[in-house]
């Protein structure tokens, strides 16, 4: 049997593409002089396409070029930048990788929420710049007595409450409809949730559905003591509201992981005394990001071997 031809179109951790490469013919689209030429050449024999963020948008555009690809592989368990469903109606399978990630993000979460409310990265450059001897630094907020919102109480959004149950902290949630068996207080509106919360903590997909699912009318639903905390994608906030929203003191800060348009970042932003932000750091982990990896290549491994994946995305669910 003909070993299965897999296109990767831009780097992954080594772990992945050595394992890629013991199984498959794997063709590394990034490392050729001229990719376009390249592609047209391997494009009819290309069953599998293991892809990431770094990729850009997987959508029509490329299935039209890869008459053969049965499936895509996406390192993430986010997959907004592919389209699922155009690629279902091709009988096309969509994994990503769900789970692994879940615990470490979630510790990331709360880790931002702590150091946007206590300031930690502003009192730790106090220190550095000398300042401490001169005076002590200023008095922060804090997270008692403070009401948390969680935007999309998915594996990760319950992985968040439950760290933050133990800090004795009220919490409440919005998502697409209200969950059974959860205690938490639930509300129907994203803007309604923000009123009732002091912190917004949104972990909601990216995406059509949610793009600045955040907008001007939920940062001012949460109020002048309000603080946001972004580790879903950019796309789900009104970025320019968001600005405006903290140079007006509609809201009191935010932690920010994820923006519009990575790796570039508002100065407006960058310039803010009342913001911390990450360079999309939620699951970058070394075991984390691994245990990812591991799960790209187990789903193109388990597609080719059973014709099965292993943890299809719901729009390809059902094929396989």
């Amino acid at each position: 049997m003909t070993t299965p031809e897999i296109l990767m179109p831009a780097p992954m951790l080594a772990s992945v593409i050595t394992a890629l490469d013991e199984r498959f013919v794997l063709h590394r689209l990034w490392e050729q002089a001229d990719p376009d030429i390249f592609l047209a050449t391997v494009a009819p024999r290309i069953r599998g396409l293991a892809a990431s963020t770094l990729a850009g948008r997987i959508d029509g555009s490329w299935f039209d070029r890869l008459p053969a690809l049965e499936i895509v592989a996406n390192f993430g368990v986010g997959y907004d930048n592919v389209d699922a469903g155009a690629a279902a109606a091709r009988g096309i399978m969509v994994t990503n990788t769900p789970g692994v990630l879940d615990e470490e993000v979630a510790d990331l979460t709360v880790g931002l929420l702590l150091a946007t409310l206590r300031r930690i990265p502003q009192a730790d450059r106090y220190v550095r710049e000398g300042r401490w001897p001169i005076a002590p630094f200023p008095l922060s907020p804090t997270l008692r007595g403070r009401r948390i919102g969680i935007l999309g109480l998915g594996a990760i959004g319950k992985a968040v409450a439950r760290r933050l149950e133990a800090f004795g902290v009220p919490i409440a949630y919005h998502g697409r409809s209200r969950q059974a068996g959860v205690r938490y207080d639930y509300f129907d509106t994203p803007a309604a949730l923000a009123a009732a919360s002091d912190v917004l903590i949104s972990i909601v997909p990216g995406g059509r559905t949610t793009r600045r699912l955040i907008d001007a009318e939920v940062l001012a639903a949460l109020g002048a003591e309000g603080v946001l905390i972004n580790v879903a994608r950019g796309s789900v906030v009104d970025e320019a509201a968001l600005v405006a929203a903290l140079e007006a003191g509609t809201i009191l800060g935010a932690g920010l992981d994820v923006f519009e348009d990575e790796p570039h970042v508002p100065e407006a932003l960058r310039s803010m005394p009342n913001v911390v932000l990450l360079p999309h750091i939620g699951s970058a982990s070394q075991r984390t990001r691994a245990a990812m990896g591991s799960l790209v290549a187990h789903n193109l491994t388990s597609w080719f071997e059973s014709g099965r994946a292993l943890t299809p995305v719901p729009e390809t669910a059902n094929m396989g």
